[in-house]
Parts: structure tokens; sequence; C-alpha cells
């Protein structure tokens, strides 16, 4: 009996094995694919030369953890990022993200316009899958890079249960960051992507991503925004306020046809005399005007440095310019109204 029983205790069925998650990566240039003249370089580097395949093979471990396989859709530095690529990657990744085979997609990206192209797809993405960018600091050549890592780990997060439904997300470093929230703090440092308000949402930590917040806002399949049938972008630029700023960038904008404008407004989206009266006749013009600030953290309170009701301004919320334009790009194909972009702003 005592047997039977020793026998029956030391027999554990073993768990089933998990298959590996299938991940696509879809290249598009940057840092992270840059290479330079020798191992000690980390400015003066090509962006975007050395292919996917390429990076990929760089990091065989990738392959122990994935089935893998990638697309370069762009070779360029991120500082060359448009409204046209913006729409390309985006209906690529809807598509891909369709796809049964398909359980996560890992974007790689330059570092300067990342948080950009994260937030426009945090928006006009239909699918919970994880989504993840990911770039680095250092180009592949020098010593020390930081883009293997970060390659692996984003590969990691966008094949794991946890990243799904999250929005789409943005991993360098061993942090895991909101879309709508990170922004790039330093123009050298490896830990340059932060939240500086809200924080991270985790950290990835020995091949496995621990979260400990959600996104509240608005993203993803929870989106009104759809770029499935627009072949362009409204019009939207930033006019950047500073002591003894004036109206002239703005007029020009103006002048050249812009549907909207974003004032990255010093404090609370505070404006000079003169960009007021410029701001007030862009209005009139029928420009839709969005009080944001310069300052990089906080909320622009509505009503608070400007009459925003009587000016029939919007403000930002907490988004920083350069988000603030893609929301209201994105607002613009929806609607005109003032108070539905708003509404917006509060929801994304």
């Amino acid at each position: 009996m005592g047997a039977l029983f020793c026998a029956a205790a030391i027999h554990v069925q073993a768990e089933p094995v998990r298959p590996m998650p299938n991940i696509i990566i879809v290249a598009t240039g940057g840092t992270i694919a840059g290479a330079a003249a020798s191992s000690t370089a980390t400015v003066g580097y090509e962006a975007g030369k050395i292919g996917v395949d390429q990076l990929i093979d760089a990091v065989p471990e990738i392959k122990k953890i994935s089935q893998v396989r990638a697309e370069q859709l762009f070779r360029i530095g991120s500082e060359n990022m448009n409204n046209d690529h913006w729409l390309k990657l985006a209906k690529r990744i809807n598509v891909l993200a369709k796809q049964n085979d398909v359980d996560g997609i890992v974007i790689t990206h330059g570092t300067d316009t990342l948080e950009e192209t994260a937030y426009f797809l945090n928006l006009v993405v239909k699918s919970k899958k994880p989504i993840v960018l990911v770039g680095s600091m250092r180009p592949a050549t020098a010593m020390s890079a930081d883009g293997p890592l970060n390659l692996y780990n984003a590969v990691i997060l966008a094949g794991s249960k946890e990243a799904v439904g999250k929005g789409v997300l943005v991993s360098l470093n061993d942090e895991v960051s909101a879309a709508r929230d990170v922004t790039k703090a330093s123009t050298m440092l490896v830990n340059t992507f932060r939240s500086p308000e809200l924080g991270a949402l985790g950290y990835i930590q020995d091949g496995r991503p621990y979260f400990y917040r959600q996104p509240s806002r608005k993203h993803t399949t929870e989106s009104e925004f759809d770029i499935s049938d627009l072949e362009s972008l409204p019009a939207v630029d930033v006019v950047y306020a500073y002591a003894n700023s004036n109206r002239v960038a703005l007029d020009a904008f103006v002048k050249a046809g812009v549907k909207g404008v974003i004032h990255a407004g010093m404090g609370n989206g505070s404006f000079s005399e003169p960009m007021k009266a410029g701001l007030i006749d862009a209005r009139k013009e029928g420009v839709v005007v969005v009080r944001s600030s310069r300052v990089g953290n906080g909320v622009v309170a509505r009503n608070g440095e400007a009459r925003d009701d009587e000016l029939d301004f919007v403000v930002s919320d907490s988004l920083n310019p350069q988000k603030a334009r893609v929301l209201l790009m994105l607002a613009l194909t929806k609607t005109t109204s003032t108070k539905d972009i708003q509404r917006m702003f509060y929801s994304y």
C-alpha cells in the first residue's frame, strides 16, 4: 500500500508546453538599424542602414522565444517620418493584426518621433493584439549597443498574454510604457523614454513582463477613428511660444491653409498678446485652435489662461504639443465642432 502511494505521489502530470508565439517584426529604420564608422561612435551614424533580417540574426535568442518573421516597410531616420508613412504603417499593421497566425507585432523605429507614431497607432489600430514599438539610442555597430536587448524584450512583450488589450506599447531600457504617456526626455541617454507624470506601465525582468497599472484612456478597438479609406490627413501645425513671441509663423500657417493649429504655450498654455490676436483671427478663419504647453507636464486647464468657451478654443488636457497634433489631425477627419473635439481630448 505504501509503495503504491509513493508511486502515485511522484506521478505528476506535466503541464502542456505552450507553443511559441508568432511575432511579426515590421522595420522602419532608425538608430536601432544604424551603422557608424567605428564601435565607439554614437553620433554621426547612418540611420536605417542595417536590414531587419540582419537585426534579427544579431539576436539569435529571439528565435528561441518566438516564431518570428519580418518585413522591411521603410528605411528612414524617424525625423523623416510623415503623415503618409503613418497611414501606410497603420494600414499594414491592421492587415497583419487580422491574421490568425499573428500573435503580436513589433515595430522597430527611430527614437526622435517614436512617441508620435506610437500614439497615432494607438488611436487607429483596430486590434487587442500587442503592438510594441522599439528603438535604441546607440547604433547597432556601437560598443554596448542597447538595440539587441531592447528588441529581444519587445518580442517577449509582443508575445505575452499580459500585453493583450493594453493598447500600443513602447519598450526600451527594460520599461513598458503607454503610447499616450511616454515621451523622449534626453538627447543621449539610453533611458530617454519616460512617462514623467503617470509613470511606466511596468517592467520586463528576466524574460517576463510585469504590469503595475493599466492605460485608462480609450485606444485601439475603443477608438472612433478609422483610417482605412484615408489617403491623407488634415494639415495641422505647431506654433511654439517664447518670450517676445509674435504671430508671424502662425499667420504663415493660416495662409498656407492649415485646418488646425496647436499652440505650445508657456506655463498653463498662456500666450502673448500678439499671439492671442493671431489665434483669435485664425479661429475666425475656421482654423481649430488647441492650447497645449511647452512645459511637458501637467494638465492645461480649460478657461484657465484663456477664456476658451468665449474664444471657441480647445485645450489639450495633458497631451504634449506633438501628440496634441496627432489627435487633432484625426479629430478633424471626423468633425470641425470644437465641442466634439474637446470631448476627444478628454477621452483619448
